[in-house]
């Protein structure tokens, strides 16, 4: 069974650092990118960060630029997202999702940022950033 699995979440202060993981089961994450989105209560969905299957593309959110680093380990097929320096505007319910994508010429950034170019979803993790 094919599934995406969010872990790290929680309540932080404002300036705290979380570690969001997502692990993958029942497929190999190798020839897929990932990417991490948010949504915030009454807002759509966002992305977040992304990071290529093979070639280590990394892109990032503005808002979150220097702050957040995307990670992945091969051997554990899982990925990461280490968020810093949090603010009240982080909080959200955060999304891992995997796109196939066996080779990685030509995809840009609009294509790791549109939520079509994913075919596996996890069900999220909720991040709470308040004092």
């Amino acid at each position: 069974q094919v599934q995406l699995v969010e872990s790290g979440g929680g309540l932080v202060q404002p300036g705290g650092s979380l570690r969001l993981s997502c692990s993958a089961s029942g497929f190999s994450m190798s020839y897929y990118a990932v990417g991490w989105f948010r949504q915030a209560p009454g807002k759509e969905r966002e992305a977040v960060s992304s990071i290529s299957s093979s070639d280590g593309t990394i892109y990032y959110a503005d808002s979150v630029k220097a702050r957040f680093t995307v990670s992945r380990d091969y051997d554990k097929n899982t990925a990461y997202l280490q968020m810093n320096s949090l603010k009240p505007e982080d909080t959200a319910v955060y999304y891992c999702a995997a796109a196939p994508q066996f080779n990685t010429r030509g995809f840009g950034r609009d294509w790791y940022f549109n939520v079509q170019s994913y075919d596996y979803w996890g069900r999220g993790t909720q991040v709470t950033v308040s004092s």
